[in-house]
């Protein structure tokens, strides 16, 4: 790079088979989103026309900006987010490689589901109410052409049902339910395939990030 061009250290969480190529392919989208500012805010992800339609555009900028997410505190915003940053919010989103064992599989599975967690729990208290999950995933299914608004509405209830069943069937009948936490989190979303439904076409300049 030129002397002036900030060549970034590549966060530690990249994995050894990020190749250079798509970090430079992601510095060039960050410079795109920054306007060749050495920061990103909130405002500048109006500029991603793809995200306009996205069901939970707010959700996923929220995302790059929830300190949860950067390793950096346990709450709270910040104003803007440096390349860095912007690699580590990324990570979330990379697909599974081959040659992981098992124990990095969970591993990597597991900061998946705590960055989707982050989404849902949005007053950031640790639980995910039964309403939220709902809204979420009746937001999430209302951004699919497919599906009509009954059977996305019908679906977000069975998923509420659902979890309330995991999470609620256990209880003490002296206790009182406050939430799913991410114990609870982490076993609704046992079984299901969370590597290829959270990938990011970022990658290929399409749009940010698709949950579904």
């Amino acid at each position: 790079g030129s002397p002036g061009e900030l060549n970034p250290p590549i966060p530690s969480l990249l994995s050894p088979t990020v190749t250079s190529e798509q970090i430079e392919h992601l510095h060039r989208r960050f410079k795109q989103l920054s306007q060749d500012q050495l920061t990103i805010r909130k405002e500048n992800f109006d500029s991603i026309p793809d995200l306009e339609f996205n069901p939970i555009r707010g959700k996923i900028v929220h995302a790059f900006f929830d300190k949860r997410n950067l390793r950096q505190a346990s709450d709270g915003l910040a104003d803007e987010i440096n390349f860095e940053d912007f690699l580590t919010i990324m990570s979330y989103f990379r697909p599974i490689e081959m040659n992981m064992d098992e124990e990095q599989l969970d591993r990597f599975r597991k900061e998946k589901l705590k960055f989707l967690f982050h989404m849902y729990d949005s007053d950031h208290d640790g639980k995910i109410t039964l309403q939220e999950y709902r809204n979420v995933v009746e937001e999430l299914l209302s951004g699919n052409p497919h599906l009509e608004k009954e059977s996305a509405r019908s679906i977000a209830d069975g998923a509420m049902m659902e979890a309330a069943s995991i999470c609620v069937g256990q209880m003490g009948p002296d206790q009182v339910y406050e939430g799913i936490t991410f114990e609870d989190f982490l076993k609704m979303w046992q079984g299901i395939d969370i590597e290829t439904k959270m990938h990011v076409r970022f990658l290929n300049m399409e749009t940010i990030a698709h949950c579904y």
